[in-house]
């Protein structure tokens, strides 16, 4: 098993860090993700325990499936589909910081292919950092009436989305 664990202060309290994070729906207009794709709802819904999202970017698709949802606290989730993996699980900590919040992302994962571990793991590393320095940049202070799941506009969008997904 191999972990990855990166970690970045985020200008924001965690609940306005949560609001944004948790919000699957809003990836695409900050975390340069592609397209999220809400397969089934979770409990809380939409995002909570047992989501499952497809999430689009750079050329690939990956299935993830919530397993923990801690408002404003803990999100965790596996991926299920899309990479080269036996086995995979993650967690994401907020942690309040001064006026900010510490973000702190691991990843434990055993790769499907022998030998491929330390170039997996590069991978995850640079990924979840890059999406970690968006985060940091997102504009709290603009965002600060959306809500753990996002906009009304998003919630509808993600019922469409899960509505013709399930279809």
């Amino acid at each position: 098993m191999r972990e990855v664990r990166i970690q970045k202060e985020v200008p924001a309290p965690p609940e306005a860090v949560w609001a944004v994070f948790a919000n699957y729906r809003g990836w695409v207009d900050w975390s340069g993700v592609k397209e999220v794709v809400l397969r089934s709802e979770g409990r809380p819904a939409p995002y909570g325990v047992g989501a499952a999202c497809v999430v689009r970017a750079r050329g690939i698709a990956i299935e993830e499936e919530i397993t923990h949802f801690e408002p404003p606290h803990r999100l965790g989730y596996r991926i299920i589909e899309g990479l080269p993996l036996r086995s995979h699980s993650a967690e994401v900590v907020f942690v309040g910081a001064g006026e900010g919040t510490q973000v702190v992302w691991r990843v434990e994962f055993s790769p499907w292919v022998p030998g491929t571990g330390p170039w997996i793991a590069s991978l995850f590393e640079r990924e979840l950092l890059r999406i970690l320095d968006r985060l940091a940049a997102y504009p709290f202070e603009r965002a600060s009436g959306r809500t753990a799941s996002g906009s009304a506009a998003s919630d509808a969008q993600t019922r469409d989305l899960a509505a013709s997904s399930a279809g």
